[in-house]
């Protein structure tokens, strides 16, 4: 979850400086999925459906890859942001599915 947090408190400013017509778009959609996986990772800490929730969480994840990546293809964020939230998405993943694994 602290990763969840990190990569959510270091991206919330850059979608701040993203053009106003795109920051209610794709800024927004961007912020609801990474709210969305911290939400679903701390509901699947406290759940006894850990499978079902953390499912969720993976397919919010694959779309928060895709959104990022437009943000980046739109120039939106620079080459070296992308490459930081796609590690850090690539690593709450991990630990995703790990945690499918072992539940």
């Amino acid at each position: 979850m602290t990763k969840t947090y990190d990569l959510t408190l270091w991206f919330l400013p850059k979608l701040a400086k993203f053009p106003r017509d795109q920051r209610f778009l794709l800024g927004e959609r961007i912020e609801m999925l990474l709210l969305d996986v911290l939400e679903g990772l701390i509901d699947a800490t406290y759940t006894k459906e850990k499978i079902k929730v953390l499912r969720k969480v993976n397919l919010k994840l694959e779309k928060l890859r895709f959104m990022v990546r437009m943000a980046n293809d739109m120039h939106y964020i620079n080459i070296g942001s992308y490459e930081y939230a796609s590690r850090g998405i690539n690593e709450v993943g991990r630990m995703v599915g790990g945690w499918l694994k072992a539940s």
